[in-house]
């Protein structure tokens, strides 16, 4: 029975000719130094088309990679479409890893070319002597190009201004790679995943479902997840394929500008880590922004605690945990109550929100003991959590390591969890971070949830340190709210109905801040490292 359907590929490319010939006039607005910048789809498609012709023009080939050093704006958006389309390789750089990281990651992936922010420029250039593979530079920004070390180096809008309008853009095999990002893992150096076209366009369907995060044309969508990092948990490409208005917030945006830009041009979906998050309640409390049109905020990098939830379930704002990787495209799962958990009290389902979600349509999950055996989905049976499905990679880039994640389809995450009777993915720890205390399992990220219910804590990172006795026992490490006095006793006392007694840290230490990667999770590395001198108080 062959011949039923016509087997057209799935590429990016139709994302875009869709978005210009259905959408033609909806806006895209991308906030500058100058203020905002507005177009529409008409002007993104023409300008990726002319995208098309100067990577043609500057010999960059077919399969090679075109890295992308810049932050969220409609030129990045135009590279995300533009360079796949025409048969090369997006590869987001994320510009907030260490010097040698980011130089390690161009020479691996052998990036051909380098897009470039003006903003970045400075540190991009203190890079370009330990880039083997770039051949070229090309600036993006208003104005003249500025005075540059980095050579050849263009001017993004003086070579598009050149160059022709018409489609450049080739048929493409759907398995073709489209783009590419590195894991900013912290042991080791960051490995590399590379997107088919076929896997990000299924990625787009399913991030648009209802039961996702129901993405539609009457929405205003801004990403403020960085699109250096994966792919901005792919909001661009699912914005553009359902035609809604976006807004970009450009060079290194802050908690006020995000609630300005939110308020006045009426964004609907956003999304960001946690720590975004919580940079917006701090501005809130600053002052009353309206951030009403707010109807669905996706948040996920690490787990989303209960009392944020409720925070802003208090303004009428929806915080929708997600849960996926680097590996993963990066969605896997969304956690949204169901239909049965209606009348259940909003205590409940906040705590099954506060859950990772339960797996997105085609994606597989299943958790896994120690000694192999598949665990039964109780909520209570912990192992690691192994993934597959259409858009969940299949190995790491050029990388020996591939062998120790990959098992016959499956992805090993290196994440402990939990899967209930109902679906819902709990992650209770990384393989790496998770507390073992007289041979019982401790939850570091359930002790941070808890702690962070505390009315007067801003954020928690709980630490596993070596005792003497017990092999390792927690330590609790706490930022207050601006103002906030709390002593040890004081959150100890609140924590002793709510954990179990063995679950109690031995010792809290306040700090100022805590150290955050480059893509927003704690350093919980960085933190074990400050306190490895770390001596327990007497009993």
């Amino acid at each position: 029975m062959n011949g039923l359907m016509m087997d057209e590929p799935l590429l990016l490319t139709h994302l875009v000719r869709r978005a210009a010939r259905l959408f033609w006039e909806k806006r895209i607005l991308s906030r500058t130094q100058f203020g905002v910048t507005e177009y529409t789809y008409a002007d993104l498609y023409r300008r990726a088309c002319q995208l098309g012709h100067v990577l043609e023009r500057l010999g960059i080939k077919a399969g090679e990679r075109v890295g992308t050093f810049a932050w969220n704006t409609f030129r990045h958006l135009e590279l995300y479409f533009g360079v796949p389309a025409s048969g090369r390789v997006l590869h987001t750089l994320n510009i907030r890893l260490f010097p040698e990281q980011i130089a390690y990651i161009v020479n691996h992936a052998e990036d051909a070319i380098i897009f470039v922010d003006y903003a970045l420029i400075p540190q991009l250039e203190k890079l370009a002597p330990e880039l083997r593979s770039v051949r070229a530079y090309v600036a993006m920004g208003d104005g003249p190009l500025p005075e540059t070390s980095l050579k050849p180096a263009y001017a993004y809008e003086d070579l598009l201004r050149e160059a022709p309008t018409s489609d450049p853009f080739p048929a493409l095999d759907e398995q073709t790679a489209a783009a590419m990002c590195y894991t900013s893992g912290t042991t080791g150096n960051p490995k590399g995943v590379v997107y088919s076209h076929r896997a990000l366009v299924l990625h787009t369907f399913a991030q648009c479902m209802a039961d996702a995060f129901g993405l539609r044309e009457s929405d205003v969508i801004m990403p403020v997840v960085p699109m250096f990092h994966a792919n901005a948990w792919g909001l661009p490409y699912g914005a553009t394929m359902i035609g809604a208005t976006q807004v970009y917030p450009g060079v290194q945006p802050t908690p006020e500008d995000i609630c300005q830009l939110i308020e006045t041009h009426r964004v609907t979906v956003t999304a960001g880590v946690p720590t975004v998050l919580l940079g917006i309640l701090a501005a809130l409390e600053k002052r009353p922004y309206d951030l009403s049109s707010l109807r669905c905020v996706p948040c996920g990098g690490s787990a989303v605690p209960e009392s944020l939830l409720e925070r802003f379930d208090a303004l009428g704002i929806t915080v929708v945990q997600a849960w996926g990787m680097t590996e993963t495209s990066p969605l896997a799962s969304v956690s949204h109550p169901l239909s049965v958990m209606a009348d259940w009290p909003e205590e409940r389902k906040r705590k099954v929100r506060a859950k990772q979600g339960r797996p997105l349509p085609f994606v597989e999950m299943r958790i896994v003991a120690e000694d192999g055996r598949e665990q039964p989905w109780d909520g209570k049976s912990v192992g690691e959590l192994e993934v597959r499905g259409p858009w969940i990679v299949g190995s790491y880039y050029r990388d020996e390591r591939s062998a120790a994640s990959f098992d016959r389809g499956w992805f090993k995450t290196g994440d402990i969890g939990t899967i209930d009777e109902y679906g819902y993915l709990q992650i209770t720890d990384r393989a790496k971070d998770v507390i073992k205390s007289g041979g019982e399992w401790i939850s570091s990220v359930e002790l941070e949830n808890t702690i962070m219910a505390h009315p007067k804590v801003a954020e928690a990172a709980v630490i596993g340190l070596p005792h003497e006795r017990w092999q390792e026992r927690p330590l609790a490490c706490v930022v207050l709210r601006p103002g906030e006095t709390l002593t040890k006793e004081e959150l100890l006392a609140f924590l002793e109905p709510r954990v179990a007694k063995w679950w109690l840290p031995d010792d809290v230490v306040f700090l100022d801040a805590l150290p955050k990667t480059s893509v927003g999770k704690v350093a919980k590395r960085e933190l074990r490292e400050n306190f490895r001198n770390y001596r327990w108080p007497a009993k």
